[in-house]
């Protein structure tokens, strides 16, 4: 017995051992603190069990990873059963019954609409993954948090698409509930401010039956839009689209927009619903595929299909992963409050109904709870988790185009970058925002066309655009209808026809039309064109083309495109001849400051050119009235270079050489102007002002029908003084008869008219300044229509081509030679001083040089008598004096025998020569002049004569001899003969 002891003691040491460690674990377990969550979710669809597995699952992985937090979340689950009531009993029997400290759900925003007031009052945390409605605003309650997105936040990446393919309409359908109401006013004004029109607003009741959709369906059908934006759930969008399908909405030229609440459930669509998406464009939230995300989607589909064997649900969509995030965001917060006191403060009432209102408790932790939460931040499945204004923020939204068996992607919007094609490819640096289509992937669209769908088509139940078409008697080059009564057809041409044909044929898709006049089987017109235009508004007409201008007040009925005409209205008057009859029409060449300073600079040059030659030119000496007159001519004679005087200076040559060419250019201009004066004809406007017009009562016409009736009333014209005429034949006679003869002294029109009468009658008429803008003829379409973007983009492109040209060729032929663009031929203006002031001064300067140089060697060389000591008076006269006195050192005075310069020229051979009677002469010695000289006595040059030892002068013979130089001068050589 006793050998057995050790062996009983090993025992009983062992028994201890696993009761201490079975007691301490049991007392751990019992320090956990369990916490009471509610969870309100739809379990019969898709959306509820996939968010159910999710918080089972991120609680069960939580505690895992977290085994030392002393709190346990424990799960209260309540089914809504697809009800708003259901969803709001369910909300009040786990705050009342089960006292929970928070809710996860409920699964869509009418369901939230209720259970966010049980929250406040309870002070429980409402927390949801997929109410997404803008409506449900965390500012309504502090207690509803929105793990999920607004769908608000996804407006701005749809309209990035309707900018990328410049759609210009839309069709909003969506679900009739909070849910689909929420986004409509977010989604309107957005369109609105990048100028988009929603046409109409498709609402379709949650239980709406097929047989309604189809009905709603076919409306949408029958009109012109084709875009159409989706927002609802599954299984209403899923119906939808199998019944657009059915009807042929999926076809070619439809496009088809979801929001995020379907586009997140493609995923659980079956291959049938998919199939009836195809080519269909949804954006949603964008997810990075990481490590986690992957082996989440791995556990989640064997966890998913064991709970849930018949749900054919292959992926965890992002609502799964918000309600993954929002669980461990709830475990977190709880833990952070700490071991407090889970419990709820019950009202005091004597109502003893459970249901009641007034029964429900508040939590006493609620506060802290609800602070804990909107600081908690952690790196989730779906991304950054971190609340912000009790919602999550998305940095980035995926475009997906449904094709095959799926979904794929082909772009992404980021606010900051908006639409590109990769997010790998953003430059953090570049603030660019594009909303460019080259930045998304290739898109199937429904139908499979090799094109961009317009985003509009013609209805179904109209062939051809009804285009309406004024009928007119005059001006038939714009617009002329030409009535077959044989086959009771019409033909319409004109200028403007042509140009609404070219730009039809410009757009990048086809669009039937035929032209309607707006007038009676006879010819006449059925009103004037403000009539015409009101049949667009009245929807008679799908629009209107032909010369219509786009003015104010048609605007408010109709759509116009830009215009493919000049703009404006323009005064058309009469010309006269001015032509100068006067017997001084000589003078008009030249303004009066030209002539004037021309006559100044003659007798300047004659001045300068007299004071640089008289002291060594023998032409530009003698009397002092021979002087003066010699300064005239000379200066005068160069106008036509009849001068005969020699230059021999070589300043007076080179202020000559100036003032040749001033006189030259002075005199062809002169006769050039005077030339024109007497040979072209000056036509004038008969009236230039519009004041005129009416100060003196004159009669003004206009064109019939025409918007400027309107216009001349507003200009305070009286209305008796009008006179219309209907073609450009009634305007001529018009004009020509005058206001006094039953005419008119102007008519007001627009300049396309104008420009074509003038065309007709340039040498007659005129177009006055101003032109009074108006926005030119334009082709009219009903309000908010999509073809007019359109049809200005190709107005725009006809307008820059060539196509233009060569249609106003065709029916206004080529341009005349009228003066100006205007028609009128304008007076050619006097010649005025500003034309050559610099040549006069040009020539001044070199004039004023010249004398500075000339007077600067004239008073070095006398620098004695400027030095001296005599007056001033004096010296002036002497200067005087002496500045009268031949230069004889300069080479046309040398004497033969003295020397010229310090050196001595060879006399030039005398031959053939002869003395004249003339020259020979008997005189005293007190009077012997020399041949050549005038009243020049021989003193000054010394006596040369005989004198007799007595004093007596004896008779001299002073023979004079002419010689001719090579030069032809004559050189005079005194001879003396002593008796």
């Amino acid at each position: 017995m006793r050998k057995d002891f050790p062996h009983l003691g090993f025992v009983l040491f062992f028994l201890f051992v696993w009761i201490s460690l079975s007691t301490g674990m049991a007392m751990a377990k019992n320090e956990t603190i369990p916490v009471n969550v509610g969870v309100v979710l739809d379990f019969n669809i898709s959306l509820g069990r996939i968010g159910m597995s999710c918080i089972s699952m991120a609680l069960s992985e939580f505690y895992a990873s977290h085994g030392n937090y002393k709190t346990r979340l424990v799960l209260k689950t309540r089914d809504s059963r697809r009800d708003v009531v259901g969803a709001a009993a369910a909300a009040l029997d786990l705050i009342q019954n089960e006292e929970v400290q928070a809710i996860l759900g409920p699964g869509s925003s009418p369901q939230a609409n209720f259970m966010i007031g049980l929250g406040e009052k309870a002070q429980v945390p409402i927390i949801s993954f997929s109410a997404t409605s803008p409506s449900l605003s965390s500012l309504r309650s502090q207690y509803f948090i929105r793990a999920t997105l607004n769908d608000s936040t996804q407006v701005p990446a749809i309209t990035a698409i309707f900018q990328a393919f410049e759609w210009r309409e839309a069709v909003l359908i969506y679900v009739d509930n909070e849910y689909g109401d929420g986004i409509v006013p977010y989604l309107t004004d957005a369109l609105q401010g990048i100028n988009v029109r929603l046409t109409y607003r498709s609402v379709i009741s949650p239980v709406a039956s097929d047989d309604q959709i189809s009905e709603e369906l076919y409306k949408l059908m029958a009109k012109q839009t084709r875009v159409f934006i989706v927002h609802m759930f599954t299984p209403l969008g899923s119906r939808l689209f199998a019944k657009a399908d059915e009807i042929g909405m999926m076809g070619e030229g439809y496009v088809w927009i979801l929001t995020d609440g379907l586009t997140d459930l493609l995923t659980t669509l079956s291959p049938t619903d998919i199939n009836s998406m195809q080519g269909v464009l949804g954006v949603k939230p964008y997810v990075p595929s990481t490590k986690d995300v992957q082996s989440f989607r791995v556990r989640w589909k064997k966890k998913f299909k064991q709970d849930y064997p018949l749900d054919e649900t292959s992926e965890p969509n992002i609502f799964g992963l918000w309600a993954y995030d929002a669980a461990c965001a709830l475990a977190m917060a709880v833990e952070k409050v700490g071991t407090a006191n889970f419990s709820f403060q019950k009202s005091n009432t004597s109502n003893n109904i459970s249901t009641d209102l007034d029964t429900i408790g508040v939590s006493q932790i609620g506060p802290d709870l609800l602070q804990s939460l909107l600081s908690t931040k952690f790196k989730g499945l779906s991304g950054d988790f971190q609340i912000f204004d009790g919602q999550l923020h998305s940095t980035a939204f995926q475009i997906v185009n449904v094709i095959g068996k799926g979904e794929r992607g082909v772009g992404f919007w980021t606010p900051k970058n908006g639409i590109i094609r990769k997010l790998s490819f953003i430059d953090t640096n570049s603030n660019t925002y594009s909303t460019s289509k080259d930045n998304i992937g290739a898109i199937v669209w429904p139908g499979e066309p090799t094109y961009v769908p317009k985003g509009w088509v013609l209805p179904v139940n109209e062939n051809k655009l009804r285009i309406g078409v004024p009928v007119k008697d005059g001006f038939s080059e714009f617009v002329k209808v030409t009535w077959d009564a044989n086959n009771n057809k019409t033909q319409v041409t004109g200028y403007s026809i042509d140009v609404f044909d070219a730009v039809m044929n410009s757009l990048p898709y086809a669009v039937p039309y035929e032209y309607i006049p707006f007038g009676t089987p006879d010819g006449k017109p059925l009103g004037d064109y403000n009539d015409l235009i009101y049949q667009v508004f009245l929807k008679k007409y799908d629009a209107v083309v032909g010369d219509t201008t786009i003015v104010a007040n048609r605007s408010r009925y109709v759509d116009f495109t830009l215009p493919y005409t000049e703009s404006g209205v323009s005064m058309i008057v009469p010309i006269k001849d001015n032509k100068s009859k006067s017997a001084w029409t000589f003078l008009k060449p030249l303004t009066l400051d030209l002539w004037m300073t021309s006559a100044c600079f003659f007798v300047f040059i004659g001045f300068v050119i007299w004071v640089l030659e008289h002291r060594i030119n023998e032409d530009f000496r003698g009397p002092p009235s021979h002087q003066v007159g010699t300064i005239f001519w000379f200066s005068f004679s160069t106008m036509v270079f009849a001068q005969k005087e020699r230059i021999v200076s070589n300043l007076a040559r080179v202020v000559m050489i100036i003032w040749f060419f001033v006189v030259l250019i002075l005199t062809q201009s002169y006769t050039a102007s005077l030339t024109s004066m007497l040979t072209v004809q000056q036509l004038q406007p008969t009236v230039t002002d519009i004041n005129e017009l009416r100060a003196k009562g004159y009669y003004v016409g206009y064109q019939q029908g025409s918007f400027v009736l309107g216009f001349l009333k507003r200009m305070n014209f009286d209305e008796s003084k009008f006179r219309i005429y209907n073609s450009s034949e009634e305007l001529a006679d018009l004009l020509s008869k005058g206001s006094a003869n039953g005419g008119i002294a102007a008519a007001f029109d627009e300049i396309p008219y104008m420009k074509l009468f003038i065309s007709q009658h340039c040498s007659k008429y005129t177009m006055v300044q101003p032109t009074y803008k108006f926005d030119g003829f334009g082709f009219a379409f009903p309000r908010g229509s999509p073809m007019v973007p359109d049809v200005s983009r190709a107005v725009l492109n006809v307008n820059e081509g060539d196509q233009m040209i060569k249609i106003e060729k065709e029916w206004f032929g080529k341009p005349n030679s009228c003066s100006d663009e205007n028609g009128s031929s304008l007076s050619s203006n006097n010649i005025g001083l500003d034309s050559f002031w610099g040549l006069f001064l040009i020539t001044g300067l070199t004039s004023v040089l010249a004398l500075i140089i000339v007077l600067a060697m004239f008073l070095h060389k006398h620098r004695d008598v400027v030095t001296g000591e005599n007056s001033v008076s004096t010296k002036i006269k002497t200067l005087a004096t002496l500045f009268d006195e031949k230069d004889r050192s300069f080479h046309t005075f040398r004497l033969p025998d003295q020397p010229y310069s310090g050196s001595i020229e060879p006399m030039p051979a005398v031959t053939n020569f002869s003395p004249r009677p003339s020259t020979f002469s008997t005189q005293t010695n007190n009077d012997i002049p020399f041949s050549g000289e005038q009243g020049t006595s021989s003193s000054e040059h010394g006596d040369r004569s005989s004198t007799t030892p007595g004093g007596q002068s004896s008779p001299v013979i002073v023979p004079t001899v002419e010689l001719a130089n090579s030069n032809q001068e004559r050189t005079i050589i005194p001879t003396r003969t002593s008796h």
